[in-house]
């Protein structure tokens, strides 16, 4: 007599996993897979739990043993964990991923255009498309740099797109980085895992390529650089080696071969940039920065900071050397100028945006502001300037002690609060505890802008690994999952 199959020996695809009521990735309402993911299905609906997990773990002792670690804050068991990556990937078909490359192109383009315009004519704000009050009063909004010519125009050269979808399956973006963004180490190590863990899906899948960016990223750096006549010396200037993001710093760095700096590293003299290295100091050219404006230099912005370099704000006004993502770029990641991108697009471009906002209300003005305090039970608050699902009241499961506070803090200083309708965000099946659950995703599409703009297929997909959460980010629990764009 044959022994009755253990749970472990069962397909990942047995259980009760539940369609509705979200948008599901990669499941029809009648709980049939959507034709892109068929080839996965059913190669999945071959593995064991065992094997699952066999190759699951080799994963994670992969991770482990590169580094790849992310901070989570306000732990008490700790704070440095492997990032946690699923291995069932997120599947885009080509046409979806045009239509989304055509619209964050789009976004881009009148992003910067914004921030050139904000930083010289100011049209947008004396046409009144845009309330001045609004952008300068943003709080990384910089007068220092009104009249500075960037080079090529070019302000942000990096920027990273949170992308949504609602109940519907509907896009809409849910905000802009522009300062920083953080994660695509992520991406690119997550798809070297996949390639490891399932060979054989890859060859059946015409899964397009992501593993260029880093190259293209050292392009789009090379192309601001001043012209010395010589090949362009780049460095990633770090906050060190206790920064959260620090594995994605020096990985970057030495995917594009390129020094990794800190501000100790670097000498300013009669208003050129060098960095020190054993054979003497080096001019650079343009430095990749993963550190805020205020910290950038000593002697032009917080005279505290042991991170930046005295001096570099001044030869980056003397244009011999080139910053990315530009100064001041912070103005156009405020939460209530978001609001406000449509109307650049229409503005900058005389076009309509091809990709949403979320539908937002600011708490500087009266009536949103009344609205908000009235509905704070089935709002999403967020701080302007915020970030990592920091600063944020998620109303409907907030408690009343907690929808309190944020009503007082709102009322005290309206500027500094946007809110939004709880969106239903998609959800995608996650391997959790030995069965397949839905958790709620976004994507984080990266976006290079130099002599032209560059988008490598895909992104960063990130997973909310709490029950019922809809808080992605990493550093409050989140994790990820390697993103597949299709070919034709």
């Amino acid at each position: 007599m044959t022994a009755p199959a253990t749970q472990i020996d069962q397909p990942i695809l047995t259980g009760n996993y539940e369609v509705g009521p979200f948008f599901d990735e990669m499941f029809e309402n009648n709980g049939q897979p959507r034709l892109h993911y068929r080839v996965l299905y059913e190669h999945l609906s071959t593995l064991t739990r065992e094997t699952f997990n066999e190759r699951r773990r080799a994963a994670d002792i992969s991770f482990l043993y590169q580094g790849i670690t992310f901070t989570v804050y306000g732990q008490q068991e700790g704070i440095e964990r492997i990032f946690p990556f699923d291995l069932i990937p997120r599947i885009i078909p080509h046409a979806e991923w045009e239509f989304l490359s055509r619209g964050l192109t789009q976004r881009v383009m009148a992003l910067n255009e914004f921030l050139r315009d904000v930083y010289h004519e100011q049209r947008i704000v004396r046409d009144r498309r845009i309330p001045a009050e609004l952008v300068f009063g943003a709080r990384h909004f910089r007068r220092e740099m009104v009249g500075v010519d960037v080079p090529r125009g070019i302000y942000a050269h990096i920027t990273g797109t949170d992308l949504v979808r609602d109940e519907r399956g509907n896009y809409y973006v849910l905000e802009d980085n522009m300062r920083s963004p953080s994660g695509v180490s992520y991406m690119l190590e997550n798809r070297q895992a996949m390639k490891r863990t399932f060979a054989d899906l890859f060859e059946r899948y015409g899964v397009m390529p992501i593993e260029h960016y880093p190259q293209e990223l050292l392009n789009t750096l090379r192309s601001v650089a001043p012209d010395r006549g010589v090949e362009p010396t780049v460095v990633l200037l770090t906050p060190g080696v206790y920064n959260s993001a620090y594995f994605e710093h020096s990985f970057l760095a030495r995917q594009m071969g390129i020094e990794i700096v800190e501000g100790r590293d670097l000498v300013v003299h009669e208003g050129k940039v060098y960095t020190r290295t054993t054979t003497g100091l080096r001019q650079v050219d343009v430095i990749y920065r993963r550190i805020d404006d205020d910290f950038l230099d000593p002697l032009s912005f917080r005279q505290d900071s042991l991170l930046g370099a005295p001096g570099l704000f001044s030869a980056y006004l003397m244009g011999n050397v080139a910053l990315a993502n530009a100064i001041g770029t912070g103005v156009a990641d405020d939460k209530a100028i978001y609001a406000y991108v449509p109307e650049m697009i229409r503005y900058y471009l005389g076009e309509e945006p091809i990709l949403n906002n979320v539908p937002t209300y600011l708490a500087v003005n009266e009536d949103d502001r009344r609205y908000i305090l009235e509905h704070l039970d089935k709002l999403v608050v967020k701080s302007v300037n915020e970030s990592g699902g920091y600063g944020m009241l998620v109303g409907p499961h907030a408690t009343r002690e907690e929808r309190e506070a944020f009503r007082a803090r709102i009322l005290a200083a309206p500027r500094n609060f946007i809110a939004q309708p709880t969106i239903s965000l998609s959800r995608h099946p996650t391997y959790l505890n030995d069965e397949l659950r839905g958790c709620h995703v976004d994507l984080r599409p990266y976006i290079l802008y130099g002599e032209q703009i560059t988008i490598v297929p895909g992104g960063l997909t990130r997973v909310a690994l709490r029950s019922g959460s809809l808080v992605v980010n990493s550093s409050q629990g989140g994790g990820s999952k390697d993103t597949w764009v299709l070919y034709d």
